[in-house]
């Protein structure tokens, strides 16, 4: 090429680069502006959010401060002897109703009903009032005294966190009739704060009357109360307006009475943090933008060697082919070059050469990204390959495959420093990595395969070391595992366990036993626990512990749950008058059609969804999500009760017996068998039990395989015993035959009741 072609060309460059640079510039000018205008107008969003959010949570604690304020007189002894169908002293309610209320709590109107629900006393504008005057106030509040003394469905839009029930189960549980209800409502057409309290005994229960007095008052929502909320929010304008406010930086939220009646725009001056960005900040990175754009095009005018930049860039091209955008590391191409060119390597004396094929993975990493969001999965990846890349050891080689996975080579290695190859990997992960705001623990499952021992190219290795992985993640993860020919068998015969776990469930191979829950108190059968039962024609009888997984993994769970759900169903209608348990497996209990399911068995077969136990283990637990919550109280407010099954056996936390409502308790057999040998396992059982108990759940002892375990978990307080003791799981026509005398112990040891009532 001659001198001027080459200055043709070089000029050529010199435009585009120019151009690259000056649209660069341009773009990363705008999106720098338009980052910050979104900054500003995000932080005024969420205050004005934020405020929103204030202002809903103070109105539902006005709730709850005005049953506060009825509870200080209508829970109480004197209350219940003074207020009565045969008599009222005035005098006394007077004084600790109607003045109380109005005068110190700043109530605006009180009512007292009998238990029919008639008026039997009025109080306001500072003097008591005929009861009759109640009459005006009946329709506007008919559906708060359904809601809490009846007659019909509660129609109200709940509030929550107010005035809890669980607080007071001593009350509601009690046999005292405590009943409330706190609503915001519309009174003759004005917002009003509405709260309403059985009078009943807070310390001689025997006083509760059958059907007790209500304790009524009515707050208006008017400027004074707004002004007070207000205060207490730092928004000292507070108002409630007719319609929604036009007036620039005055925020309107439509304020609806939870009897769906719209009652105005409560409205206020939002404050708005982010003015300072778009008012200050935005121009000056404007101005320093077109600056620094100018200073950028005068440096590329006096550029000499376009070349050099082409240069890079095609070496920045041949970089990203071969790795990964997100990591920076070598991607599976490089890896599988690599390892290629080692497998056609050989030694001094003409043998392969020895190496080490790592898979790593990270433990659990779709729970991050389903929980933290993927943002936060990606600065992970990346820190991750930062942490492995800086720790790597000498003639080691890393790369990313993609999502959560790694894999190294180690050349010159072999079956003897797989163990080194562990410990470093657990090492590097042994720190926590700081995102997301916060501190994330993640541990790492590793497949090793070896050369030439476990394969002599690349496709083999890999297979291998993938067979390996799995075997990790198998064993509990957060471990290493070297492929062993077993291994692959052993995946094979998963696979053929599939398929013939499929044939079975279609052909109705699978069967249903029970095993029978005894009455700690009496030895009666109570109930019976479902047990899936598979016979293989070939391999006998496989434990569910086995194929249960496979399900699990292979997408079978779901059917083979609502099987077991189905036959649950039909066996429990042959069985009335006792219970019948059933497990919910992970994949099954998350299943949004679950409900759906219940409600079908339910009208299908007339069986009551009360008789029917759902057993959730403590795995479902660990995602303690809005979606699980959700779901156990669906299938409990259908009727079902809920069993927390192998308590302590696994990740037993005392949260989960205070964060999720359940029925019983079961606690782990590796508790009952150790409580005759060990004096913690005893306290542990003990601790439980005193513990479910006090919560209003029932306890079942599970495991209880002599006379011994039974003796004493019935001493310990358990309600219910099941195990080998009282019978071995047997198929249906087994509990036939146990059910046609539950007069008796079904075991016929009934010794263990007389010993256990000597105790």
């Amino acid at each position: 090429m001659s001198p001027a072609e080459n200055t043709r060309q070089y000029k050529r460059d010199l435009r585009r680069l120019m151009t690259s640079v000056t649209v660069a510039i341009a773009s990363f000018g705008v999106m720098l502006l338009a980052i910050i205008a979104y900054a500003g107008w995000s932080a005024n969003t969420s205050a004005v959010e934020r405020e929103q959010q204030l202002v809903a949570n103070a109105l539902n604690r006005s709730i709850t401060r005005a049953l506060n304020e009825q509870k200080s007189v209508a829970w109480w002894d004197q209350a219940v002897t003074n207020i009565t169908d045969r008599r009222i002293d005035f005098d006394f309610v007077d004084a600790n109703f109607g003045y109380f209320l109005t005068d110190t709590y700043a109530h605006d109107e009180v009512y007292i009903l009998n238990g029919a629900g008639a008026p039997v006393y009025a109080f306001f504008e500072e003097a008591r009032q005929t009861p009759a005057v109640f009459q005006r106030r009946a329709a506007d509040l008919a559906p708060l005294l359904a809601e809490v003394i009846g007659p019909g469905p509660a129609t109200l839009q709940s509030r929550p966190g107010v005035f809890a029930q669980g607080d007071y189960r001593f009350l509601a549980g009690g046999g005292t009739g405590a009943k409330w209800g706190g609503h915001i409502l519309s009174i003759d057409g004005k917002a009003a704060v509405v709260a309403a309290m059985t009078i009943v005994p807070n310390v001689d229960t025997a006083l509760a009357p059958a059907s007790p007095h209500v304790l009524v008052s009515v707050s208006y929502i008017d400027e004074g109360f707004l002004a007070r909320l207000g205060q207490s929010l730092l928004l000292p304008d507070l108002s409630l307006r007719p319609t929604a406010a036009d007036e620039n930086g005055l925020v309107s939220q439509s304020f609806v009475a939870d009897d769906g009646v719209r009652l105005g725009e409560l409205t206020w001056t939002a404050k708005r943090p982010g003015d300072v960005l778009l008012n200050v900040i935005l121009p000056l990175v404007a101005l320093g933008i077109l600056l620094a754009g100018g200073l950028a095009i005068h440096i590329l005018m006096r550029l000499k060697r376009a070349s050099a930049e082409l240069a890079q860039r095609e070496a920045s091209t041949r970089h990203q082919a071969k790795h990964d955008m997100l990591s920076g590391l070598p991607n599976r191409t490089y890896f599988l070059e690599q390892l290629d060119t080692l497998l056609a390597s050989r030694g001094p004396d003409g043998a392969p050469l020895h190496a080490i094929v790592a898979y790593i993975d990270i433990d659990r990493f779709k729970d991050i990204n389903d929980t933290l969001g993927h943002d936060v999965g990606d600065r992970l990846i990346t820190s991750v390959a930062a942490r492995l890349q800086s720790n790597l050891r000498a003639g080691d080689f890393l790369a990313r495959f993609g999502g959560d996975e790694f894999a190294i080579l180690c050349e010159n290695a072999g079956a003897d420093e797989v163990a080194a190859l562990s410990q470093w990997v657990a090492r590097t992960f042994a720190e926590p990595f700081l995102e997301g705001g916060g501190a994330i623990r993640v541990t790492t499952s590793v497949g090793v395969a070896l050369t030439p021992e476990n394969g002599d190219t690349s496709e083999i290795l890999m297979r291998h070391a993938d067979i390996a992985l799995y075997e990790a993640k198998a064993n509990g993860r957060d471990c290493a595992v070297l492929f062993t020919p077993e291994m692959a068998k052993t995946v094979e015969t998963r696979r053929k366990v599939e398929l013939d776990l499929r044939a079975a469930l279609e052909s109705g191979k699978l069967d249903v036993h029970y095993q029978t829950i005894v009455s700690a108190g009496t030895g009666q059968v109570t109930g019976v626990e479902a047990l899936v039962r598979w016979r293989h024609e070939v391999r006998g009888d496989i434990a569910p512990a086995l194929f249960i997984p496979i399900a699990e993994e292979s997408g079978l769970m779901p059917a083979i749950g609502e099987w077991v759900l189905r036959r649950v169903f039909e066996d429990a209608a042959r069985w009335p008058g006792i219970e019948v348990a059933v497990n919910l497996s992970p994949v099954q209990f998350r299943q949004s059609s679950l409900p759906a399911l219940l409600e079908r068995l339910v009208a299908e077969y007339g069986v009551s969804s009360e008789r029917i136990v759902l057993e959730i283990t403590e795995g479902v637990l660990l995602d303690s999500s809005d979606r699980t919550q959700a779901i156990l109280d669906t299938v409990r407010s259908m009727g079902f009760k809920t069993a927390l099954d192998d308590f302590g056996a696994g990740y037993s936390s005392l949260a989960h017996l205070c964060n999720y409502k359940f029925d019983k308790i079961k606690i782990d057999r590796s508790f009952v068998s150790e409580t005759i040998k060990k004096e913690a396992a005893r306290s542990i059982v003990q601790a439980v039990v005193k513990l479910g108990r006090g919560l209003g759940m029932d306890i079942v002892a599970e495991g209880v395989e002599t006379e011994i375990d039974a003796i004493q978990m019935r001493q310990f307080g358990c309600n219910e015993l099941q195990g080998f003791f009282f019978s071995r799981p047997m198929p249906r026509a087994g509990i036939d035959a146990v059910l046609r005398d539950r007069t008796s112990d079904p075991s016929e040891k009934a010794t263990w009741l007389k010993v256990a009532a000597n105790v």
